[in-house]
């Protein structure tokens, strides 16, 4: 059995070390696989949802060649690893996505940056990482 590791990735400099870290950790373990996983999530109140559900999958479409870039690099490394944009329509903290990924994919660490605000759009509120170290169940890496 593989032990999965999880980085919330946001396109931040704070994400991009959280990533260079989990290249580390995965070193650490035997048959490590590591998820690089993008939340985006609705920015507040809209009043029309379908131009909401666009805007959210036109940054979805943007995120998506930069997680693609580090899943091949790290392949190219011999590292194994999994990439995921996860949509959020509910309005919660991205976090709750995160902690709903870890434990549906069997996550034993998660490591992201201590505050997130992304290059590519705000895909991390400043709450998530709080939030996971909270209430995640695997153990958590904030890097800073």
């Amino acid at each position: 059995m593989s032990f999965n590791i999880l980085v919330a990735y946001d396109g931040s400099d704070l994400s991009r070390k959280a990533v260079e870290e989990a290249k580390k950790q995965v070193k650490l373990a035997e048959d490590a696989v590591l998820h690089i996983v993008t939340v985006i999530s609705n920015g507040g109140p809209t009043v029309n949802v379908a131009l909401a559900r666009s805007f959210m999958n036109d940054l979805a479409e943007e995120a998506r060649p930069a997680i693609e870039s580090i899943r091949e690099e790290l392949e190219g490394a011999g590292v194994a690893c999994k990439t995921d944009i996860l949509m959020d329509y509910t309005f919660r903290n991205p976090a709750s996505q995160l902690i709903d990924y870890a434990k549906e994919n069997e996550i034993g660490l998660i490591v992201l940056g201590s505050r997130g605000l992304g290059g590519v759009g705000r895909f991390f509120l400043g709450s998530v990482s709080s939030q996971i170290v909270h209430q995640a169940e695997c153990k958590v890496l904030v890097v800073k």
